[in-house]
């Protein structure tokens, strides 16, 4: 049997709704994972910066001790 004309019209605009529907979600799937993916990169920014600072303070400490070793060295002779 034959489709009306307001039939395939009516047809239509719940197939143009669904589509919308459905790129909808994707891009608010999309939008999550982006998401994620931003806070997993700031985590690892900071902790990365972390550790550099842990690293930077182990530096100077390092030189601190080694500038008073030197000192003593000169001390003692």
């Amino acid at each position: 049997m034959a489709q009306t004309k307001a039939q395939r019209s009516a047809a239509a605009k719940k197939a143009a709704a669904t589509r919308k529907r459905n790129a909808a979600e994707q891009s608010g799937q999309s939008a999550k994972r982006s998401a994620r993916g931003t806070s997993s990169d700031i985590s690892k920014a900071a902790g990365s910066a972390a550790q550099t600072a842990k690293r930077a303070a182990q530096a100077v400490a390092k030189r601190a001790d080694a500038e008073a070793t030197r000192l003593r060295g000169t001390k003692r002779r």
